[in-house]
């Protein structure tokens, strides 16, 4: 079975004052939370990702927790688009929860004037694996599944995910 590279989309919901918000009670820093990924449900492209394979792989998740601005074809982290780190995962039921942090970096820059202007933009898994036809319009992802990242991107896939700034301060 060969691996091919897998992309999964969640979209952000943030209004300018919900940013603004968390700048100023995070000292600059734009915290967002929220469901990043889901487990058991048929995403946009087709895919469903079985839980007991998902938080494996969550568990063994030490590449690094930081993520690019917009999809790259690529296994590997270019670091000159790097916009978000990853500070916490965890599970509410199916859906893998994200505390993520907007960095400062051009690419994070980006990211945040595209929210202060009431852009909506998504956030999508990258990973490598394998996939196993289910019916005509569905693949589950094979236990050989191996995140990448999580990226900034323009085009979300996963059903009502949604995430909102975090305006309790950074710990």
């Amino acid at each position: 079975m060969s691996k091919s590279l897998l992309l999964e989309y969640i979209p952000l919901n943030l209004t300018s004052q919900l940013i603004n918000e968390s700048l100023e009670k995070n000292n600059g820093v734009l915290m967002v939370e929220g469901v990043i990924q889901r487990a058991g449900a048929k995403n946009h492209n087709g895919r469903v990702y079985p839980k007991d394979i998902l938080e494996a792989e969550v568990e063994n998740y030490i590449k690094g927790p930081i993520g690019e601005l917009d999809h790259s074809n690529e296994s590997i982290i270019n670091l000159k688009n790097v916009c978000l780190n990853i500070q916490k995962l965890w599970w509410e039921n199916d859906d893998l929860m994200g505390k993520i942090e907007i960095l400062t970096t051009p690419s994070g820059n980006i990211v945040k004037e595209l929210f202060k202007c009431g852009g909506t933009v998504g956030i999508s898994s990258r990973a490598l694996g394998s996939v196993r036809q289910l019916d005509e319009n569905t693949v589950e992802v094979q236990d050989d599944l191996e995140l990448i990242c999580w990226d900034i991107v323009s085009t979300p896939s996963t059903h009502g995910a949604f995430v909102t700034p975090i305006n309790e301060g950074v710990s």
